[in-house]
């Protein structure tokens, strides 16, 4: 399984990522491990994901929500995991 996912950040930001483990790649973001950007605004807590039969497809996903504007993205975590 493949996922896109979005963290929601301590400052309030979010990040937006792809993975085939959701919660050994939450639990990287979270020990500093993650990405550059989520590593100074720890916690971070999992908002919102989608899961793919293909990397393709989530990595495809991960470029499109990169691409929304914010109150876009807070739109999609009204309905957090919708799979």
């Amino acid at each position: 399984m493949n996922y896109t996912y979005i963290l929601k950040c301590r400052d309030g930001s979010l990040y937006t990522g792809w993975t085939t483990d959701l919660k050994r790649r939450l639990k990287a973001h979270n020990a500093g491990k993650g990405a550059k950007y989520t590593k100074s605004r720890l916690p971070v807590v999992l908002a919102y994901y989608e899961t793919f039969d293909t990397k393709e497809e989530a990595m495809k996903r991960e470029h499109a929500i990169k691409r929304l504007r914010r109150n876009e993205k807070l739109k999609l975590l009204e309905n957090p995991f919708p799979c």
